[in-house]
């Protein structure tokens, strides 16, 4: 190898340093323009590229505004995948806390979301999986707090699915409505529900 080609991880590095730098200027748009106006011209003008350019990346804004959920999640996880590993269920709460100061992501997870259920969507395999393993962690998280009964009687598989509708639900109400739709306190209404005696 001469000295005036670099070493093809090398080039793979500079290529992740610009992924992550598209990525981070994605969220940055989103951020100040919403769903809406997060354009593939917009990010690449950010980061000094040519929408040509971008598209190297990330061949469609869908693909471009799915990674950026992705990143969302490795951000929010830790970068862990082990959904056998619970959270406390103050961490579901910060999360919520967190996602109500991050408008523009939660639009465009909600938008994508909505297009996803459709017929060979590229975003339908993203939900599957991520709504999958959020169910896992919710069951995990739930039996670490209430065992393998919660106090209503369900078990953490069943009251798994209804921890995330309730996240999610919340998130479309509250922006439909931000001033009527408080999704913090709605969740902390869910978790004090979810350890009450059945009467």
């Amino acid at each position: 190898m001469t000295a005036d080609r670099p070493a093809p991880r090398g080039r793979a590095l500079r290529g992740e340093n610009r992924r992550a730098e598209i990525l981070q200027a994605a969220m940055s748009v989103i951020a100040e323009r919403g769903y809406r106006g997060a354009s593939l011209s917009a990010v690449a003008e950010r980061v000094g590229m040519t929408q040509q350019g971008l598209l190297h990346y990330f061949p469609t804004r869908e693909a471009l505004l799915i990674a950026v959920l992705e990143a969302r999640d490795e951000w929010d996880t830790g970068g862990t995948k082990d959904t056998a590993r619970a959270w406390p269920l103050e961490m579901w709460t910060f999360l919520v806390d967190y996602n109500a100061m991050r408008r523009g992501v939660v639009q465009t997870f909600s938008a994508l979301l909505g297009e996803s259920v459709t017929d060979n969507q590229p975003a339908r395999e993203y939900f599957a999986e991520r709504y999958g393993m959020v169910r896992e962690r919710a069951a995990a998280t739930l039996r670490h707090e209430f065992g393998e009964r919660l106090p209503g009687g369900l078990t953490p598989e069943e009251a798994a699915p209804l921890v995330v509708a309730v996240l999610d639900g919340m998130q479309f109400q509250w922006l439909l409505d931000p001033d009527n739709a408080d999704m913090s306190a709605a969740f902390r209404s869910l978790v004090a529900l979810l350890g009450r005696e059945r009467g």
